[in-house]
């Protein structure tokens, strides 16, 4: 047995969640519903206009090893951050949620600090998300510890960590380790305007080394450059073994070894969209690694979407496993 079941390598950021209307949108010229990426100047203009927040550990991958750890998965973190106040306390959360994390921090000296991301929560529960990368923009390969990657089943890779200098590099180092050792790979493409970014980069890694895609219908529309969503499917399911489609409140859509299963979405009101993706992505890929079908791995990730949606921050408040008891999946 493996030491780690699945190993994220991605972001490390901490949260800064406040409410806002569309108006306050408008005047701060943050396009609704994206992530932008901004510079730290516009960081602290942000935060000092937002009002009251709440700071909370997080970065995708980071929130789907979270709630991997959360349901008792064996599993690990990788990600930059700095030896600040910031950088200990993303260090402390994720290692309270039961996950490993021993990146080495970049050292006090250095001039730029720890990843935040801003995220404005709108009435309707949508989140606009502005991201100051800090030192988490320089993930290297010397950050990726080749033994760990060869003592788990899955790697996780984040697409938003593709916006780096080195972060292919390290992307790379990682695959060719866990691989070799006969794990397989993960991959989620986070962002539209991410994968317009590096869209050939991306394809490259789909075809040539990723297992398992986690996208939602924006993403692999844009991945694939196609008007039509079943054609892209299609395209996906042809790079791939399994691809996993998140289409908001229509569930999702999972396509493996020539099969279709479409689960449909929890009805749940909305508070707070952030992380949704993040938690269907560690439930599923934790039901996976538990031996479940396809279908229940679905239906799981819909639940800790749905549990992850109905407050305010990304990572889980209800004890997951027992919904999914209460659910009869368990």
């Amino acid at each position: 047995m493996k030491k780690y079941q699945v190993v994220g390598i991605g972001n490390a950021m901490v949260d800064v969640l406040a409410r806002a209307d569309d108006v306050f949108l408008a005047d701060a010229k943050i396009e609704k519903g994206i992530m932008q990426l901004i510079d730290m100047d516009r960081a602290v203009s942000l935060y000092a206009s937002v009002g009251p927040a709440k700071e909370i550990s997080g970065g995708s991958a980071a929130n789907t090893i979270a709630g991997i750890a959360h349901l008792g998965g064996r599993t690990a973190y990788v990600g930059k951050v700095k030896n600040d106040q910031l950088g200990a306390i993303f260090a402390h959360d994720l290692r309270a949620q039961g996950a490993d994390y021993a990146t080495v921090m970049a050292p006090s000296t250095a001039a730029a600090e720890t990843g935040r991301c801003i995220v404005i929560v709108t009435p309707d529960g949508e989140r606009s998300m502005n991201t100051y990368l800090g030192v988490t923009e320089f993930l290297s390969p010397d950050d990726i510890d080749v033994a760990q990657m060869a003592q788990t089943e899955w790697i996780y890779l984040e697409g938003y960590r593709f916006d780096g200098p080195e972060s292919h590099a390290a992307f790379a180092k990682a695959i060719t380790a866990c691989k070799g050792a006969g794990g397989r790979v993960a991959l989620t493409l986070s962002d539209p305007f991410c994968i317009a970014r590096h869209r050939a980069a991306f394809h490259d890694m789909i075809r040539d080394h990723v297992d398992l895609l986690f996208c939602n219908r924006a993403e692999i529309l844009s991945m694939y450059q196609n008007d039509g969503f079943d054609t892209a499917l299609a395209k996906a399911a042809s790079d791939v073994a399994i691809v996993a489609c998140t289409d908001s409140e229509n569930g999702v859509h999972i396509r493996a070894d020539g099969k279709h299963w479409h689960v449909p979405a929890v009805p749940t009101q909305i508070v707070d969209a952030t992380g949704a993706g993040d938690l269907f992505a560690g439930a599923f890929l934790w039901a996976l690694t538990q031996g479940h079908d396809l279908e229940t791995c679905g239906r799981m990730g819909n639940l800790a979407a749905s549990e992850v949606i109905s407050h305010i921050g990304a990572r889980p408040e209800a004890d997951l496993t027992g919904l999914f008891r209460s659910h009869g999946l368990l």
